[in-house]
């Protein structure tokens, strides 16, 4: 949690650092205040959602640090523009600066709200997480519109326009570089949007190529996708259950055994990087393997075996690394039901599990024997079993034929030889305040001799209604069979786990795939009468998924109603919403980037990136709106619009990352909880800038060529080209660019 929250702390002076640096000094300071009050607002909420101050709330405010930042500098920047604009000052500028964002900031955070509203009502046990994240989430960003909407308006109400002959020399070196992004907006980045409008379809064309780039490395397992991430831990905690009955020099040998294998691995772990160790840290006197404790149980060996800090050893070196070298030396235990090695801090389900389910439990046993030899032939598959295991061969007692005509039955011999074994309680004697137990049963020679049974006499009622004994060999027959240690049911059929550890990062997901392709459908046709699914923490997944898919395309539609209503149009709601895809796309590079694999704590980023790009798109394409409502042209006002947002989208984006990063760069065991989280939502936004700047245009300017196209060919007006009434150069008002520099841009050819 310090750690976390060190980081945190750090990560918002880089923002305000940041802020500064491009913004007024002034608006930055408010902005920076806004930010916090706005993320104290959402705190002071907590306890009526009965969410307690942890690692997931402190992330969780850092999660949507990017629309609470874009809504802050939306608000004030267009406060400031009013003010140096010279059209207004004081109040009225405070008032109608906020007016003229407030439709986009609304809406923008409203949409946010409802992309995390789906995570609040799923069930299952991650429910935990998702629900508290989501909770200081939408809390936060409710506090945000009163104080974007109200606070900040009012601080910022007092402010004056800039008198430029009283700047300090602090004041010209932070002018010069804010004035470096208006000079970069109107002198590189205008052409290139100039080029990307004329180029419009094949613009569309290259970001749809990298998003289909995105999912392929998914869907081809590049990326691959782990439920729950891997957190590296300090600990490899190991069990190795054995059968029942198992006798115990049996289980000090395979103590021994693991015993060995600790030791053989500590040599050869020091060996390979014990001195890298040393160099890196300086002041850890231990090695890879800092201690083991190993223990012998009935029918358990365990083992909990210490390892240096994931900080404080060789970045290529990984706990699964030394878990999987561990047991590969301990060798095979074949007696051994299931052998288990815990590497993860959440006890993560690395291997494969599945469950197939029958009446018939030897039809269960030759199903469950074909699956066991298809994972054997996997290279990275081992410690392979199932949980039908017996603990030792029992002896099973039916009835001879016709011995229902001596009036007996199953239960009645059942009850007697249970009654000679383990006996019948007669009578109890009260001794000093409590009870003592007299049983009547067989003698001890008796009870631990099998061939005593045969010489088990048991009672019976003759037809004249006399009770005589008679050899229970006349009427029972005994058979030796392997025992159950239990009896497991799913859907109220009887069923069987098959499992398998897999090595490697993205292994599991190879056999699975492989499986569902080459196996599963031989094995239906073997088996048409087993059912099949996934067991354990697959199961979990799948329900998870199915659960996210039915309640994010209801919050998609809402997202979409809103939307609709907002624009009064059915199209620029799909524009705006552009922005879910492709932040994915931008999770997905970071991952790939990065070599983190992909886990559901990703999808939460990717909904916090979408919810800042739709937040740049509401505010881009309102602003277009607007002009193109006073007769501007559609290619004159995305010109207009995007060089004048280039500002805020760009350190809406930069301070988003910057207040991440370092929680990116973080190697501690807390930070890998939520890595997969920070890179989807670090570089969804670092990708969004481009979507915002030059796809969202592109794609306004082809809807706008659409429906000039459909209103030539069916309403008969006189078709227009578009960017025809393009000038090549920004209309908008130069007070607008806030600290415009001096030197005019380079106008463009028209279109």
């Amino acid at each position: 949690m310090k750690l976390i929250s060190e980081s945190a702390l750090l990560g918002a002076v880089m923002v305000m650092l940041v802020l500064i640096l491009f913004l007024r000094p002034i608006v930055a300071f408010w902005v920076t205040v806004g930010i916090i009050t706005a993320f104290a607002g959402g705190i002071m909420l907590l306890p009526l959602l009965g969410v307690s101050w942890n690692v997931l709330s402190t992330f969780a405010v850092l999660l949507v640090i990017g629309v609470i930042v874009d809504d802050a500098i939306v608000v004030g920047e267009n406060i400031h523009r009013e003010v140096e604009s010279g059209r207004r000052e004081g109040l009225d500028a405070a008032i109608v600066g906020t007016q003229l964002v407030l439709k986009p900031v609304v809406f923008g955070v409203l949409t946010t709200i409802i992309a995390f509203a789906p995570w609040a009502i799923l069930t299952g046990p991650t429910r935990a997480f998702t629900q508290q994240i989501t909770f200081v989430v939408i809390a936060s960003l409710v506090f945000s519109i009163i104080e974007c909407m109200f606070i900040l308006p009012a601080h910022l109400a007092h402010l004056k326009k800039e008198d430029k002959t009283k700047r300090n020399w602090l004041i010209r070196t932070q002018q010069r570089i804010a004035d470096s992004l208006i000079w970069f907006a109107q002198n590189i980045y205008k052409p290139a949007l100039e080029f990307a409008l004329r180029m419009r379809y094949a613009t569309i064309i290259f970001f749809f190529i990298i998003f289909a780039f995105s999912f392929a490395l998914v869907m081809n397992r590049i990326v691959p996708f782990k439920f729950m991430p891997e957190i590296e831990s300090d600990l490899v905690q190991v069990t190795i259950d054995l059968p029942e009955g198992t006798a115990f020099s049996r289980t000090l040998q395979i103590r021994d055994q693991l015993q060995a294998g600790v030791d053989t691995a500590r040599v050869e772990l020091d060996r390979k990087w014990g001195d890298e160790i040393l160099r890196g840290v300086g002041t850890y006197d231990g090695g890879i393997i800092d201690g083991a404790s190993v223990v012998a149980s009935n029918s358990q060996v365990q083992a909990w075996i210490g390892l240096v800090p994931p900080e404080n050893r060789p970045e290529l070196l990984s706990t699964r690394e030394i878990s999987e070298t561990i047991r590969g030396l301990v060798g095979p235990i074949q007696d051994a039901e299931e052998i288990n090695f815990d590497f993860t801090d959440n006890e993560n389900d690395t291997g494969v599990r599945f469950a197939l389910n029958h009446p018939d439990l030897d039809r269960l046993r030759e199903a469950s024997a074909v699956v066991q030899q298809q994972l054997a032939s996997y290279a990275d598959a081992y410690d392979i079993g199932d949980n039908l295991t017996a603990s030792a061969d029992e002896l099973q007692i039916s009835l001879k034929p016709g011995a229902e005509s001596l009036d007996v039955t199953l239960s009645d011999v059942a009850t007697q030889v249970r009654q000679a074994y383990f006996g019948q309680e007669v009578q109890r004697l009260p001794r000093e305040g409590e009870d003592v137990r007299v049983m009547v049963r067989l003698p001890k020679s008796a009870r631990t001799d099998l061939d005593s049974l045969e010489n088990l006499r048991i009672r019976i009622r003759d037809p004249n209604g006399q009770i005589r004994s008679v050899p229970i060999t006349q009427v029972a027959d005994f058979t030796y069979a392997p025992g159950i240690n239990r009896i497991i049911r799913r859907n109220r059929t009887r069923s069987v786990s098959v499992f398998a550890e897999v090595l490697g990062d993205g292994g599991r997901n190879e056999v699975i795939a492989d499986m569902d392709l080459n196996f599963w459908p031989e094995f239906q046709q073997q088996f048409p009468d087993i059912e099949r699914g996934f067991a354990g923490g697959f199961e979990e997944e799948q329900r998870f998924f199915n659960e996210l898919n039915m309640l994010g395309v209801g919050a998609i539609v809402c997202m979409y109603i809103l939307l609709a209503i907002a624009f009064r149009s059915y199209a620029q709601p799909i524009l705006l919403m552009t922005a879910i895809p492709f932040a994915f796309t931008g999770a997905v590079m970071g991952h790939w980037i990065t070599g983190e694999s992909m886990a559901m704590f990703s999808l939460f980023g990717v909904a916090a990136a979408a919810g800042v790009v739709i937040n740049d798109n509401l505010v881009l394409v309102d602003f277009v709106n607007r002009k193109r409502a006073e007769g501007i042209g559609a290619v004159q006002a995305l010109i207009d619009a995007g060089v004048s947002r280039f500002r805020p989208i760009l350190l809406t984006s930069v301070t988003t990352f910057v207040g991440i990063l370092p929680l990116i760069a973080e190697r501690s065991i807390q930070a890998q909880f939520l890595k997969p989280m920070v890179i989807s939502l670090g570089y969804a936004v670092a990708f969004a800038i481009f979507v915002s700047l030059f796809l969202v245009p592109t794609m306004y300017a082809v809807g706008v060529e659409i429906g000039r196209v459909f209103r030539w060919s069916w309403g008969g007006r006189p078709y227009r080209k578009i960017g025809e009434s393009y000038t090549g150069e920004v209309t908008i008002d130069s007070e607008e660019l806030i600290g415009t520099s001096a030197e005019s841009p380079r106008p463009m050819p028209a279109e």
